[in-house]
């Protein structure tokens, strides 16, 4: 194959710069990418530049374009020097580039090469008259049709010595061309039309049967529908009928009773039964028969939850935490207040909660006591329970000393 290198020196330019309208082109492909992803751009910038310099890349335009995206003039070579999309080498006004892999190497691609060497000359070189000139490339994806050649942006197939050599010819003379296939055929079906679904019965439906099949359909399709209409409805009716009081009263005591009371009517039950349900006190009504408290079954409660008291405080029941409001600020002090989120576990939007709340500053949240660190524990939206988890009192005191962590982040707490 090709052998990558710039041209010689005596047929570098001495400089390139694209005009006026490739300059726009290129400064609106760079800035389709981000800041600082600029050197995206190249290989639309490098193709530009070849269309532009008569369809190669001499090293001026490799290192204009290397300086307009800022990156090291290597870098811009080594993506020029392997692609072979880029021409390194001067080429001719109808550049060939002959597929020789495999598929088009077993239907003669070889031949085709050889009217290459006598019609335009060595390879990577252009016919004395400036209009030809040819390469040998990998694959190009036509294999259908090989053997076959890509001639500036088109596709010459189903080539022979024979129909290549007159296509030089009108190449070289201008005279037009049809790209695609020079045998006749059309795309890539088989040489004299394709041989399958020929039968007009398999596309007409008249294989589907003899009448009006297409009101068949119809019908079959409306039957459907309906089914599934009437199917849904009686889905509904069926739940609108156990939704009604009847159909409640009706249902066995397990559907309708709370899970865990006893059944009104289960035998052997104590009169009492029914009334033993905890009370808002913790404690058990019993019945007016004179049974006492004591002789009751026992049952286990789960302590009540501590009721809100004005103020802002919770009364002291067993396994709660009192709350007390603590001392809040209007706004900051002096209009400086504390960063918050170097407290472990203070992000930007629970510091802008905290600030809501009327917490600045890193002394009010060090002289909080137990009650009011539950106080704002309890009104943090979203975060309940992450003041008395990661410690934000014993945090808020090293903080207001004037200490600092070395994360932006915090120290996180040592349990």
């Amino acid at each position: 194959m090709s052998v990558r290198r710039l041209a010689p020196d005596h047929v570098q330019p001495a400089s390139f710069a694209f005009d006026a309208a490739n300059e726009n082109w290129a400064d609106q492909q760079i800035a389709k990418y981000p800041q600082g992803r600029q050197a995206s751009a190249v290989i639309p910038l490098l193709w530009k530049a070849q269309e532009q310099h008569q369809g190669w890349l001499p090293r001026v335009a490799i290192e204009a374009v290397a300086k307009k995206l800022d990156m090291a003039p290597m870098r811009v070579m080594e993506i020029a020097t392997f692609y072979t999309m880029f021409n390194l080498q001067p080429v001719g006004e109808h550049f060939v580039q002959l597929c020789g892999t495999t598929p088009c190497a077993l239907r003669g691609a070889e031949a085709i090469r050889k009217v290459c060497e006598e019609v335009i000359g060595p390879q990577s070189t252009v016919s004395a008259d400036g209009k030809l000139s040819w390469l040998e490339v990998e694959c190009l994806g036509a294999c259908c049709n090989a053997p076959m050649a890509q001639i500036n942006f088109d596709y010459y197939e189903d080539l022979t010595p024979e129909n290549f050599r007159a296509l030089l010819d009108d190449l070289r003379h201008g005279r037009p061309t049809r790209p695609g296939p020079q045998n006749g055929r059309s795309c890539s079906e088989p040489l004299g039309g394709g041989e399958t679904l020929k039968d007009a019965a398999l596309y007409d439906g008249t294989v589907i049967g003899a009448g009006d099949w297409q009101a068949r359909i119809a019908d079959q399709r409306k039957a459907a529908a309906e089914a599934a209409a009437a199917k849904a409805a009686a889905e509904a009716a069926a739940k609108t009928a156990e939704a009604t009081p009847v159909a409640v009263e009706t249902k066995p005591a397990t559907e309708t009773a709370a899970a865990g009371r006893p059944k009104p009517s289960e035998p052997r039950q104590p009169s009492g039964a029914a009334q033993d349900t905890p009370a808002a006190n913790g404690k058990v009504s019993t019945p007016k028969t004179g049974t006492t408290a004591a002789s009751a079954p026992a049952v286990e409660r789960p302590p009540s939850p501590a009721l809100p008291r004005k103020g802002g405080e919770s009364s002291g029941a067993a396994g709660t935490t009192a709350e007390s409001k603590p001392k809040l600020l209007a706004a900051a002090r002096d209009g400086k207040p504390d960063d918050l989120s170097l407290i472990w576990g203070v992000g930007p939007k629970l510091a802008t909660m905290l600030n809501g709340m009327g917490i600045w500053h890193f002394d009010q949240i060090a002289a909080w006591k137990a009650e009011e660190l539950a106080w704002v524990d309890a009104r943090l939206t979203g975060f309940k329970g992450r003041a008395t988890r990661d410690d934000w009192i014993s945090q808020a005191k090293k903080l207001s000393t004037g200490w600092r962590p070395d994360s932006a982040l915090g120290d996180k707490p040592v349990k």
